[in-house]
């Protein structure tokens, strides 16, 4: 147990962005090579809509606008090596769920069916700001590691990690686009409001008017009932999220500077 506690604190770092202590047993080099076939496993089993329709440029628009927001914010803040191996991609996908997301490397999908609870371009860019914070922020990884240090799994390597089914498992676990319900570790309450916090910035900083988080965030609380959707999966209840983000609004407010597109 000693060592195991050892071995974890070891492969502790601090996060160049939010400051806080990270678990990281594995690279994220290892992680977005993982990713990376997943995301090309996923867009060949599913349609995705073509690039040229309104939607699919508006979503291509954003997630630019996004990630570079995010490059800009991690060059100012001296933390640019922390986008490496990063090569946008996104696709928007026929499905009625209404869920987005990112994996590893930068590679997002968007769903159909949240488009009409985003409404217009604006909200769809904060979730965008929020679902590829949980990326760059390394979310999944730490994630990760704290499944293989409760199974006492070590590894060695790159090699290791994708050759080994049990890690191959719990990367499924973390980063399958399947698993973004089931899968609830310690400290998601934690990995939202951060999410919350640098996608409200990533968003202002991209020219997004951050307020239309809460109208947007009330749209999807109104969407619950007996089977939320997927993005409300393990967020924090409805009136705590909707007071963190008023919270945290003045400080987005001040990087926010309009685009020509709402």
């Amino acid at each position: 147990m000693f060592g195991s506690v050892l071995f974890a604190g070891m492969a502790c770092h601090r996060n160049p962005i939010t400051g806080r202590n990270q678990l990281t047993l594995v690279s994220e080099k290892q992680v977005q090579s993982m990713a990376l076939t997943e995301y090309k496993s996923f867009l060949t089993s599913n349609k995705v809509a073509p690039a040229t329709s309104a939607d699919g440029e508006m979503v291509k628009r954003v997630g630019h606008r996004i990630a570079e927001a995010i490059t800009k914010y991690y060059g100012e803040h001296g933390a640019p090596d922390a986008l490496n191996g990063y090569s946008w991609e996104f696709n928007l996908v026929e499905s009625k769920e209404v869920n987005a997301w990112c994996m590893p490397g930068g590679k997002v999908v968007v769903y159909t069916g949240l488009l009409p609870v985003t409404k217009n371009e604006t909200a769809l860019a904060i979730v965008l700001g929020h679902e590829i914070t949980h990326a760059v922020a390394g979310h999944g990884r730490e994630r990760m590691s704290n499944q293989l240090l409760a199974q006492g799994i070590q590894i060695a390597g790159d090699v290791a990690l994708g050759s080994n089914p049990s890690t191959v498992s719990i990367f499924n676990q973390v980063y399958a686009p399947t698993a973004q319900v089931a899968v609830l570790l310690p400290y998601s309450r934690k990995y939202e409001y951060e999410a919350d916090h640098y996608g409200l910035i990533f968003a202002a900083m991209a020219g997004y008017d951050p307020r239309e988080a809460v109208p947007f965030w009330q749209r999807m609380a109104a969407l619950g009932g007996q089977k939320p959707p997927i993005l409300l999966s393990d967020h924090p209840a409805d009136e705590d999220r909707i007071k963190k983000l008023q919270e945290l609004m003045p400080e987005a407010l001040t990087y926010y500077k309009p685009n020509s597109v709402q």
